[in-house]
C-alpha cells in the first residue's frame, strides 16, 4: 500500500488505483487540529487535488476513540490575539481543502466527531459512522462560534431550525440520533468498522468513470439552493464536460460489448 506523509500529522493511503485515504494522525491528541496539523490537512487536499488518478477520497482516523475532538484549543489558549487572527486562514485552509476536494469524498467517523472534527466530516459529501459515534458542534460553549463551515454546512444536512437548536444547545449527538437525523448516510455494521465500511463504499464508488463521479460532484455542490433554472443550466454545463469525453466514449462501449469499462479518465 503506497502512502505519503504530510508533515507529522496526516498521512495520504493509496487503495488500489482510484481511492486515497486521507488519515488524521495525531492520536495522542485524539486529532486535535493544530496549526502545523491544520497546514498538512490544505497541504494534503491540495495534492489529492490536482491528482487525476485519484476517484474517491475517504477522511479517517489513525486514533481508535476519535475521529477528531476540533480545534487544539491548548495550543489556541496559548495564543495572543494577533497570533490567533495570523492563524485562522491556516486553520481555514484545512477546511475548505476537504470541502473543495474535487472528487467524492466519504468521512470515516469512529467515536468523537466535535467542532471542528465535525466539520472536516461536514465538508465530505457522504459520513460513515458506526454505533460509538459521536458528533457536535460545541464551539458555543467555549465563548466562539463553528468556525470551519459548520454554521453553513450543518442546516444543509438537517435545517435551519435544526440546525440553529443544535448549535445553541452546544449539545452532543449519539449515532441513533444522528442516523435519524440524516447526519451518518451510512451506518458500520459493528463497533470499530467505520473505515472498513467506509473504504468499501468508496471502492464501490470508485468503479464509476472518474470524470462523470466529478462532474456529478460538481453538479450537486454548484446547484444546492440555486433556483430550478439556474440548477438545470449548472446540471447542463457539467453535462457538457462529460458528454464528449474519452470517459463517456468508453462507457457506452463496454455497455454495449457487456463488458466491465477501463475508464481512461479523461
Amino acid at each position: 500500500m503506497a502512502e505519503e506523509r504530510f508533515g507529522e500529522f496526516v498521512v495520504v493511503r493509496r487503495h488500489g488505483a482510484r481511492v486515497a485515504e486521507l488519515v488524521l494522525d495525531r492520536p495522542r491528541a485524539m486529532n486535535a487540529v493544530s496549526t502545523a496539523m491544520a497546514g498538512s490537512i490544505a497541504a494534503a487536499c491540495e495534492a489529492l487535488g490536482r491528482d487525476r488518478a485519484v476517484s474517491v477520497t475517504v477522511v479517517s482516523s489513525s486514533n481508535d476513540k476519535a475521529f477528531c475532538v476540533g480545534a487544539d484549543l491548548k495550543e489556541r489558549n496559548a495564543l495572543s490575539d494577533a497570533e490567533l487572527g495570523r492563524q485562522r486562514p491556516l486553520a481555514r485552509a484545512a477546511y475548505t481543502g476537504v470541502l473543495e476536494l474535487p472528487m467524492p469524498a466519504v468521512a470515516a467517523v469512529h467515536g468523537y466527531a466535535l467542532g471542528g472534527g465535525f466539520e472536516l466530516a461536514l465538508s465530505c459529501d457522504l459520513i460513515v459512522g458506526d454505533a460509538t459515534t459521536v458528533l457536535g458542534l460545541p464551539e458555543v460553549s467555549v465563548g466562539v462560534i463553528p468556525g470551519g463551515g459548520g454554521t453553513q454546512l450543518l442546516p444543509r444536512r438537517v435545517g435551519a431550525a435544526r440546525a440553529a437548536e443544535l448549535i445553541f444547545t452546544a449539545r452532543r449527538l449519539a449515532a441513533a440520533e444522528a442516523v435519524e437525523l440524516g447526519l451518518i448516510d451510512r451506518l458500520a455494521p459493528e463497533d470499530g468498522a467505520a473505515r472498513a465500511t467506509a473504504l468499501e463504499l468508496a471502492a464501490t464508488i470508485a468503479a464509476n468513470s472518474p470524470v462523470g463521479l466529478r462532474a456529478a460532484k460538481r453538479a450537486l455542490r454548484l446547484g444546492h439552493g440555486a433556483d430550478l433554472r439556474t440548477g438545470l443550466e449548472i446540471e447542463d454545463a457539467a453535462w457538457r464536460t462529460v458528454a464528449f469525453s474519452a470517459d463517456r466514449a468508453e462507457g457506452v462501449a463496454a455497455f454495449n460489448d457487456k463488458r466491465t469499462p477501463e475508464w481512461p479518465g479523461e
